[in-house]
């Protein structure tokens, strides 16, 4: 049986301790003998979350059991670290097997010194903090989460769900992690590498109308030729203001943006469909499957064909 001790603090965020114990508890519930899912606060206090619920601790940190997995959530009470949650986290990260946080706790890691000469990630809007006060962070701000070794990140609130249901299929089965996903009613297939952002949300909505036009028009039509000259023409521009306007706007060059939807809707279309490589590539513009490939090795370290194999659903009956 392996320990989940979860950090607790004020102001943490809710959703970031329960996410990922119901996904631990469903587990053992599931297979039984598995998790030992415990808490701890500084000493012993309940804590008050940032949205108003009190959460009961099973130990101070004086009396917490050794972790195997010793979980960090994150939330508003991370921007002034309560000095006592670095110091035992400064001491006790190291001593467990598989250190993990999510949201905004990456900050309470890095404070610590766990994270230096380490790839991480957290939420989008802190991630340039914790680049910019812990240089020694590898940070990469587009995952939902990174593994490195023995460390895990993720980013916002739900990603440590996705977190957390990775590790169950890495210390159990996917069949497991399939049941307790089946059971929360979330999708036990979004990588971590899947950006935090679709391209929409990831780029700004253009304030004049014809570029938004545009921005509409990539998504709705992948698989169109999407130059700049040719976009540029829908936007009634010329290709040089074009470009310069619509990362201005946007702060994406239309390049990157088209990439990105093409590489969303290939994605979807091989999560969700049974339709073949050939045929994706030339309905998400990419001409000829070895593009696509490029694409996805690229920006997921996985060709088409593998990425179908491990994050689509299985067929239930």
């Amino acid at each position: 049986m392996e320990t989940v001790l979860v950090v607790l603090f004020d102001n943490v965020q809710s959703l970031d301790v329960t996410g990922p114990v119901e996904v631990f508890n469903g587990a053992e519930r599931h297979r039984p003998g598995t998790y030992r899912i415990r808490t701890a606060s500084p000493d012993g206090a309940p804590v008050r979350t940032s949205s108003g619920l009190t959460l009961v601790p099973d130990h101070s940190f004086a009396d917490a059991p050794p972790a195997h997995t010793l979980l960090v959530p994150g939330g508003a009470g991370t921007r002034r670290p309560d000095p006592r949650v670095v110091a035992w986290l400064r001491e006790q990260g190291p001593r467990a097997e598989r250190l993990v946080s999510v949201c905004s706790g990456a900050l309470l890691l890095a404070e610590a010194g766990l994270l230096d000469g380490h790839r991480a990630t957290s939420h989008w809007s802190v991630c340039e903090k914790l680049a910019r006060e812990y240089p020694d962070v590898e940070v990469d701000p587009d995952p939902i989460y990174i593994r490195d070794g023995r460390l895990a990140t993720s980013a916002g609130v739900t990603s440590g769900i996705d977190l957390a249901l990775a590790l169950v299929e890495e210390d159990l089965d996917r069949e497991v992690a399939l049941s307790v996903a089946r059971h929360l009613v979330v999708f036990l297939r979004r990588p971590g590498n899947q950006a935090q952002f679709s391209a929409q949300l990831a780029a700004q909505t253009a304030q004049r109308e014809p570029l938004r036009e545009v921005q509409q028009w990539i998504t709705e039509h992948p698989g169109a030729d999407l130059s700049v000259e040719t976009l540029a023409a829908r936007a009634r521009l010329s290709p040089r203001h074009f470009a310069r306007a619509f990362q201005t706007e946007t702060g994406m060059t239309p390049g990157r943006y088209v990439d990105r939807v093409r590489l969303e809707h290939a994605r979807r279309l091989l999560e969700d469909t049974a339709d073949g490589v050939e045929e994706i590539s030339r309905a998400c513009g990419y001409g000829t499957p070895e593009a696509m490939r490029r694409s996805f090795v690229r920006t997921l370290g996985a060709a088409p064909a593998e990425y179908r194999r491990r994050f689509r659903p299985a067929t239930t009956h």
